[in-house]
């Protein structure tokens, strides 16, 4: 089945954050929504036809995972990904922030050091800050375009104390995909400093077509080093809503320490919906997936061009994965607060500002790629109009 992703589908009076939130986040609803992580194309088919089932069952209890959903997560990350999961290794959790926090507890002491690279997804700072944690800021450095990690000051971290790492791959917002010999040298760190790495891979799935394959950190490690992956079919499918994903953790003391956070506080995982979403995305949604990647690079290449020729006061760090496109805004001359106004009330764009990303993200706007390609015109055209405006005024 062919996908119409340039249908555009109403979210507003939907509850959905990205749509019915912009009063409360940008002090209007006319903005149009270009932030929040979610994408505006419907699920896969196999996924609404799997809720539709289950919602026909009238009988909503508490609700267990199924083998064929474990063997559904085993069998999309062996197809797809080249990576051999074992069952023991999974746990059901309700989110990967959660995980953060969970890990957080787990792995580090009040007042210890849990290092972060941004500029960063902002759940990573919170999840350490909320749990009484340290933040150990390591931060990527910008080379001609391209986003790197520092690793010899990853190193000298992980010497200083620093108990875990919140490790970003592919990277939320800077779109990186990290490269093999990178996460190679990653690894090597961590062993030598016991160093316990939690790999949050959410987007492992979202890697454009004319890049190199995402590489699972994992992949490259043993079932003794100190590893933790979290993945979820909330990005790769467009059902975050659900509210569920997977840690996979191959050390039995790491999975009794991370369980312990969420046992204390009784937080259940599973709810019938969620469980019948993740199966169905993991063992039908790979088509749907594929047509996204093409659609999305599409959106990515005329964002980017449309910059290029209309809005070159604006450059873009090229996106390797993630629908998300962090853009350089620092030409315009404005501070984070008058850049965030002049998008929302200049532009009639809500886009998510890099200064909320932490250091080397202020002068940066982040904008989501999921959505219609005439959505994304459209926006263009009122950002090229309002930036025209600001050399008349």
């Amino acid at each position: 089945m062919t996908v119409n992703f340039d249908q555009i589908v109403g979210r507003e009076q939907t509850g959905a954050v990205k749509f019915d939130a912009r009063g409360a986040v940008f002090g209007s609803h006319e903005v149009i929504p270009l932030w929040v992580a979610d994408m505006d194309f419907p699920a896969p088919e196999a996924v609404t036809r799997a809720l539709v089932e289950r919602a026909q069952h009238p009988v909503y209890g508490y609700t267990l995972f199924r083998d064929s959903l474990y063997e559904s997560i085993i069998s999309w990350f062996r197809e797809r990904h080249g990576w051999t999961i074992e069952r023991d290794w999974l746990m059901l959790v309700p989110g990967v922030v959660p995980s953060l926090h969970a890990a957080a507890l787990a792995f580090a002491a009040e007042g210890e050091g849990i290092i972060i690279q941004p500029p960063v997804y902002p759940p990573f700072y919170s999840a350490i800050r909320k749990t009484g944690r340290r933040v150990v800021e390591n931060p990527l450095r910008l080379r001609d375009g391209v986003y790197e990690m520092d690793l010899e000051h990853l190193e000298r971290c992980a010497d200083d104390g620093a108990r875990l790492l919140f490790l970003c791959s592919p990277h939320n917002p800077v779109g990186r995909v990290w490269r093999r010999d990178e996460l190679e040298a990653v690894l090597a760190i961590a062993r030598r400093y016991n160093l316990v790495v939690l790999a949050d891979e959410i987007h492992a799935d979202l890697v454009y077509p004319d890049r190199e394959p995402h590489t699972v950190m994992a992949s490259l490690a043993t079932a003794q080093d100190p590893l933790i992956t979290a993945v979820a079919p909330s990005k790769s499918f467009n059902v975050p809503g659900m509210g569920l994903s997977v840690l996979v953790a191959p050390d039995p003391a790491h999975r009794a320490a991370l369980a312990a956070p969420f046992e204390q506080l009784h937080v259940l995982s599973c709810n019938p919906f969620s469980a019948a979403a993740l199966e169905a995305g993991y063992r039908h949604g790979g088509a749907w997936l594929d047509q996204l990647l093409v659609y999305l690079a599409g959106n990515r290449d005329f964002v980017c061009d449309y910059l290029a020729e209309h809005i070159p006061q604006l450059t873009v760090t090229p996106a390797q994965g993630t629908y998300l496109l962090w853009i350089d805004c620092r030409a315009l001359g404005m501070t984070d607060g008058e850049l965030k106004r002049f998008f929302v009330s200049q532009a009639g764009v809500g886009l998510s500002p890099g200064a909320s990303f932490g250091e080397g993200g202020s002068g940066f706007m982040r904008l989501n790629l999921g959505t219609s390609r005439a959505v994304l015109e459209q926006a263009l055209t009122q950002i090229r109009k309002a930036i025209a405006e600001l050399g008349t005024s």
